[in-house]
């Protein structure tokens, strides 16, 4: 064994147990708290349900911190920004701080305009987060990084999705998944790259929003941001290959997802899952 495979190995080490997981939300049933956009807040509660936790949306300033002190990992995610969102965000996000549990943000459109890109800055700088998940060209703009953003959706980067991951998970100081046709999940030491999915992912709104609800419920049952996050997409992707096998087309296709999360086991985890880790 070279050096290099014997760095792939330590890597890796402690991933067999990944598949196990799932059952451990079923049995946990914990409550994921969500401050989200409200274009897929439906799809977001779904999803959370079938992989096992309970979901709930509460966003109003006057009652974000009590509802956290309920939940077991929140979610913070711009997609319908307005500012006083933010400020809701942030007493939310403190209160998880004080309480130690997982925060997940989908910094949903960063790089398309300022309120957006400068919103996700500042929750990454004043509150602890565990993992960072969105797409290439949002991750990079939080770097600096030349990309093209166009609505919220990535058209291209100018840097290798690689290096974007882990520079963003040293300067941010969490865990950086950036999802795509190829996952590439990163804490700033390892990096590991799921290819499990399906191309009718990217055809329906807000599948990269449900990744993020998956990272956050994977969380709750396995505080090593890096792992939760290979386990969370792992589980979402193998669903988007079975439910495209009874698909007619987009829209049957997010009914399929939902029927096939719900589904999931270890043992379908441990035959389905597609990752490689890299030190």
């Amino acid at each position: 064994m070279n050096q290099r495979q014997a760095d792939e190995q330590s890597a890796g080490q402690g991933l067999e147990e990944l598949a196990s997981l799932v059952g451990a939300i079923r049995a946990r049933r914990p409550l994921v708290h969500h401050i989200t956009n409200m274009v897929v807040m439906n799809d977001t509660a779904n999803i959370t349900l079938a992989i096992g936790a309970l979901p709930v949306m509460a966003h109003a300033r006057e009652e974000v911190e009590e509802m956290v002190n309920l939940a077991s990992a929140l979610v913070l995610n711009i997609g319908t920004l307005v500012p006083e969102q933010v400020e809701a965000m942030l007493l939310a996000g403190r209160r998880a701080n004080e309480r130690q549990i997982p925060i997940v943000l989908d910094p949903v459109g960063a790089g398309a305009t300022h309120l957006r890109t400068a919103s996700a800055l500042r929750l990454l700088s004043e509150l602890r987060i565990a993992a960072l998940r969105g797409n290439a060209s949002e991750v990079g703009a939080l770097l600096g990084v030349a990309g093209e953003t166009r609505g919220v959706e990535a058209i291209s980067l100018a840097e290798e999705r690689e290096s974007v991951a882990q520079r963003a998970a040293r300067q941010f100081n969490c865990c950086v998944a950036i999802t795509g046709a190829r996952d590439v999940i990163s804490d700033g030491r390892r990096l590991a790259y799921v290819e499990n999915g399906h191309p009718l992912l990217a055809s329906i709104t807000g599948s990269g929003c449900m990744a993020t609800t998956m990272v956050a419920a994977f969380l709750t049952v396995e505080r090593d941001a890096w792992k939760a996050s290979i386990a969370a997409l792992v589980a979402l992707g193998l669903a988007g290959e079975l439910a495209a096998k009874k698909a007619a087309g987009p829209g049957t296709f997010r009914s399929h997802l939902i029927d096939a999360v719900a589904a999931l086991d270890e043992e379908a985890i441990r035959r389905g899952q597609k990752v490689k880790v890299i030190s």
